[in-house]
């Protein structure tokens, strides 16, 4: 398995066997590592691009969608991949198919809590969770695989404790989007990483197993007259119909990152996406950041400098 180290959004969302990239890799491979790490990571942070617009679709809907389109085309990138006879491995177990079904849990209502705070204007929410996730991952390795916290880590994630309670303090309630999401992911990748699946085929086996549900919601809101797909504007069920190639798009960029750059690069390009994020929230979407947020940032960031520079200084 990966390293215990390196962080969540990395350790959790690669390939179940060790990427072949060494330290040494010749630059050409180092910079096409580079290319798919950037363009994984930045299809992440510009994602809510996509979610903002259907947000006038159900969130239930748009997760439902995601879900149901990501079954065909995970499934043939898994055959182009020549990957059925790891995926038989993986169905025929089933303690792995246990795990998988607490994940695909997991792994949906992270999709809906998304989904539902980027309708609600609430990208800045989204992009402080993903910024904890890895810090969360840390305690959870700690709590459920015996690992042991470095200083920088014990450091980084009191700082990550500090910032989230003045957002608390200062709102008068948690960050509740930000909490779901770093703790939903947190646990999802802790399964993954239990299970030992590869990227694509735990995806395909997930989604496959949330099918049944989101294909008869589907149903039930077609032949209930609610259904916005097909019946809405078509450049919307145009959108919908992509959620599979949203999904599993980014996750082909990030496997091919992962084989051919350090475990080091990659955490570090990881934190792209919630920087993107950031960015589109305040700018463009023009989302209120106040003082409260300005301090509770300025903590998780400093919790990612540590977080990170400790992972560089460990593998320099």
């Amino acid at each position: 398995m990966e390293p215990d180290s390196l962080p969540a959004v990395v350790r959790l969302s690669g390939t179940a066997s060790r990427p072949a990239a060494r330290p040494d890799v010749d630059p050409a491979t180092r910079r096409a590592g580079l290319a798919y790490a950037v363009a994984a990571f930045a299809f992440w942070g510009f994602v809510p691009v996509y979610f903002k617009a259907v947000r006038e679709v159900p969130p239930f809907e748009v997760l439902a969608h995601r879900i149901v389109w990501s079954v065909p085309f995970v499934a043939l990138l898994v055959a182009l991949s020549r990957g059925w006879g790891a995926l038989a491995v993986v169905v025929r177990s089933p303690r792995v198919l246990r795990m998988l079904l607490g994940s695909a849990v997991l792994v949906a209502i992270n999709w809906l809590t998304v989904i539902t705070a980027v309708g609600a204007g609430r990208i800045l929410e989204t992009s402080l969770g993903y910024y904890i996730n890895p810090l969360v991952s840390v305690v959870l390795g700690v709590l459920f695989l015996g690992e042991r916290l470095r200083r920088r880590e014990i450091v980084a994630v009191g700082l990550a404790t500090i910032g989230t309670s003045i957002l608390t303090f200062g709102l008068g309630q948690p960050p509740w989007v930000a909490l779901i999401l770093a703790f939903s992911f947190g646990f999802y990748g802790l399964l993954r990483k239990v299970a030992g699946v590869g990227a694509l085929n735990g995806l395909l086996v997930e989604t496959t197993l949330l099918l049944p549900v989101a294909a008869a919601y589907l149903v039930r809101r077609s032949i209930a007259g609610t259904s916005t797909f097909g019946t809405d504007a078509p450049w919307i069920s145009m959108l919908l119909a992509l959620g599979g190639v949203v999904t599993a798009l980014p996750l082909i960029w990030f496997a091919a990152a992962a084989r051919r750059l350090r475990y080091a690069t990659v955490g570090v390009v990881q934190y792209l996406a919630p920087s993107l994020s950031f960015l589109l929230a305040t700018f463009v979407y023009g989302e209120p950041f106040t003082a409260i947020h300005a301090w509770t940032f300025a903590c998780i960031w400093a919790a990612v400098a540590l977080f990170v520079g400790g992972s560089l200084f460990r593998r320099a």
